[in-house]
């Protein structure tokens, strides 16, 4: 969304259960005034989660593959979630996942180091570190056009993990939660809770084609990293894509405790990073402090809002904590690696603020004085 783009709504409305607005892409509000994130949370109350372990555990004989070298795939970005999972699937499950990694924009020293401690513990490992010049212009090129530099890297994370296990023969990958469900969006059906398919991917994931973005510069074999497997290559492998957090209740502050008594899982070493007041979450490319800060000027919540509301719905914290942390920390700059960010997308300080106030919802924001505020805050 830019900022010549409308919300649908004159008034921003924010969930009187969690903080999330009706300014998110995709996100229902009840006659309440309540999220489908938040309806959602509570569901999972009257879920036979034993029942669901059960299933679980009845698919993964089903799909162990004994003198095989790997039972599954596991899209991994070496962060809390995707880590604690493979560790469940190989410890606690005896299964031998391949992690899969698409390479983040701008790898940074945390995210390098918990990869590499996570591996020491007995996993192998694929990455895909795509062509850098055509990466970078394509960030270059969306974060100028949409206000997102992470469109083509939201294909490639889509796509690899698919392509891997199709060329190395493995049916079945574990992803990690269903964003839809979990925190707001369009549930095409209560199967796509479940089992992760080809139409989700292009209609929430990715919502292109990437040979679309071939031009004179860019051609369509380098788009390769990018571009979902053929289907009649995934169906004659049988690859079946389902969510962990289908089968075991979702929390990423739990996964986050998790992991960190497992290996040395290194946090932001500020503290808290950008935008937010956790230390602990989307540490392992540089852009998405920027990426969050953009999602603020688009949408008009941050990465404050985003992590107190995940935790509100789990029961981790009030809304009042949370109301306080957004207020505090939403309007954060992405200053840590702010000189990066310049030099990775080609920009100077003068274009980048430029692009950002393009991307501005009018509906959202008011210009007064020197300063843009929110029309309408959250309460």
């Amino acid at each position: 969304m830019s900022g010549s783009e409308n919300l649908g709504a004159t008034v921003v409305r924010y969930c009187k259960r969690c903080l999330m607005p009706n300014s998110r892409p995709r996100i229902e509000f009840d006659g309440g005034g309540v999220c489908n994130a938040c309806r959602n949370a509570e569901q999972k109350d009257a879920i036979d989660w034993d029942a669901r372990r059960a299933e679980f555990l009845d698919v993964i004989e089903a799909y162990r593959r004994p003198g095989e070298p790997y039972d599954c795939v596991v899209p991994w970005s070496g962060g809390k979630d995707s880590s604690a999972i493979a560790h469940k699937l190989k410890f606690e499950f005896g299964l031998n996942p391949l992690l899969v990694t698409f390479s983040p924009l701008m790898p940074n020293e945390v995210g390098v180091h918990n990869r590499e401690q996570m591996l020491r513990l007995g996993f192998d490992h694929v990455m895909v570190r795509p062509n850098q010049r055509v990466s970078r212009r394509l960030a270059n090129r969306f974060f100028v056009d949409r206000g997102n530099p992470k469109i083509h890297w939201d294909a490639g994370v889509n796509t690899v993990p698919v392509q891997v296990a199709v060329n190395y023969g493995i049916p079945l990958i574990f992803y990690a939660e269903h964003g839809e469900s979990e925190y707001g969006g369009r549930v095409l059906s209560e199967q796509s809770k479940k089992v992760r398919d080809f139409t989700e991917v292009i209609e929430h994931q990715v919502g292109d084609d990437p040979l679309n973005w071939a031009d004179d510069e860019i051609s369509e074999a380098e788009l390769a990293p990018y571009i979902y497997p053929d289907l009649e290559r995934v169906e004659q492998v049988g690859v079946k894509a389902l969510y962990f957090s289908y089968f075991f209740r979702w929390s990423m502050k739990e996964n986050y405790e998790y992991i960190r008594d497992k290996f040395d899982f290194r946090t932001d070493p500020n503290g808290r990073t950008d935008g937010t007041f956790t230390d602990f979450d989307s540490l392992d490319d540089k852009i998405d402090n920027l990426y969050y800060h953009m999602q603020f000027i688009k949408f008009g919540f941050g990465r404050a809002t985003r992590d107190a509301s995940r935790m509100i719905q789990n029961n981790q914290m009030t809304r009042a904590e949370g109301l306080a942390l957004a207020r505090k920390y939403d309007n954060d700059f992405p200053a840590t690696f702010h000189a990066d960010h310049l030099e990775y997308l080609g920009l100077d300080e003068v274009r980048l603020t430029e692009i950002i106030d393009l991307h501005r919802n009018s509906e959202i924001w008011v210009r007064e004085g020197n300063r843009w505020n929110l029309r309408y805050p959250p309460e």
